[in-house]
């Protein structure tokens, strides 16, 4: 498969963070197993969301059409379990659909609000029927494994480990609106930009989903940009191995061994083999440069930060980024939208941004 074609998954975990706790001589046992179970899965599935996403860009299909999930427009959600059973058990057992009252699994009904969180949000926002923009339901499968501690989007819904409380903390995947939003952002990014998930493009993939996970968090509790803590996955990860996932106020700080950068004179250039500690070119590194770009913008923007930065970036996403683009081409992209969209304020704001993380000059 051509690069451009290729779509690893994209998992909420970094790949880099895994690998090193599955090779480090610091990491205990434990740990290790756990990090080398949760590559081992996040391998398996690729395969399957590489063939979904070219299938339904290139042949004009429906997910429904290519995983035989008979996925609805009439349904916004619906929450199945997997039983601990692994992929080959999926989407599981049904154990809430739309309008349905709580279950007793507390997983379950978090993956549920967190869905309709995010529905909620790009239609009463940005005017988005689901991330497919024609009312897609959203799919999701809880317990997904063996205290695996990852989630993602597999191409087709999203799947939720409980955590191993080695790396995640038990049941902290589902609890995290912020990491549900993102990661359901990058089926927005299939549908729309098709960002190749490697090095640059790969990184504004990663960046564009933390955007969004952090405005529907920032949403939710209805906070100015200036209010946020601009953290993705806060409280996720064992105490141990540190805070967040990322920070997009301190790229570099939110975890024991951050690498993210936030400036240009320090961008990882990685390459993008099969080695889990490069992470795709730095997909989950290099991110760190366009989020303080974001951050930026949107503290100098201040109110609310989907109401101005928000459209924007998520117009440039639909509207104007291609597969390939890089760092200088999103950047113009997005000055050139807050130009259309709001007036010279802005868009120097945006500009203002851009140049103070090195993506222009």
């Amino acid at each position: 498969m051509s690069r451009s074609n290729r779509m690893p998954l994209c998992c909420i975990a970094p790949p880099d963070l895994l690998g090193r706790l599955a090779t480090e001589p610091g990491a205990g046992p434990e740990q290790r197993e756990a990090a080398i179970r949760a590559l081992a899965t996040s391998a398996s599935m690729r395969t399957q969301r590489a063939m979904i996403g070219r299938l339904c860009r290139e042949l004009n299909l429906s997910v429904g059409q290519v995983t035989g999930l008979g996925l609805t427009t009439q349904r916004r959600l619906t929450v199945y379990t997997n039983q601990n059973r692994g992929r080959f058990f999926l989407p599981g057992v049904r154990m809430r659909g739309w309008g349905e009252p709580p279950v007793p699994d507390q997983a379950v009904n978090e993956a549920y609000d967190g869905s309709a969180a995010t529905f909620d949000f790009y239609r009463d926002v940005f005017g988005r029927d689901s991330i497919d923009g024609a009312g897609l339901e959203l799919v999701s499968t809880v317990h997904y494994g063996a205290d695996f501690d990852n989630a993602f989007w597999n191409g087709a819904q999203m799947i939720y480990g409980d955590g191993s409380g080695q790396i995640f903390q038990v049941g902290a995947l589902t609890r995290s609106l912020d990491i549900i939003a993102h990661e359901l952002t990058h089926g927005v990014t299939e549908f729309t930009a098709g960002l190749v998930y490697s090095k640059q493009s790969g990184a504004l993939n990663e960046h564009f989903s933390d955007v969004v996970g952090s405005l529907v968090k920032q949403y939710s509790l209805n906070q100015t940009a200036d209010q946020a803590d601009w953290l993705i996955g806060e409280g996720t990860l064992v105490p141990l191995l540190g805070t967040a996932l990322r920070s997009m106020r301190e790229p570099g700080t939110a975890f024991r061994g951050d690498r993210q950068p936030k400036h240009m004179d320090d961008y990882v250039d990685l390459p993008d083999d099969n080695d889990p500690r490069n992470d795709n070119g730095g997909v989950h590194i290099n991110s760190g440069i366009p989020n303080h770009a974001f951050y930026l913008a949107a503290t100098a923007l201040g109110g609310h930060a989907w109401e101005v930065a928000g459209k924007i970036w998520y117009t440039a996403l639909t509207e104007v980024i291609r597969p390939d683009t890089q760092f200088d081409e999103a950047a113009h992209a997005t000055v050139k939208v807050a130009g259309n969209l709001f007036g010279n304020g802005e868009q120097s704001a945006i500009r203002e941004a851009w140049e103070a993380v090195g993506v222009l000059p």
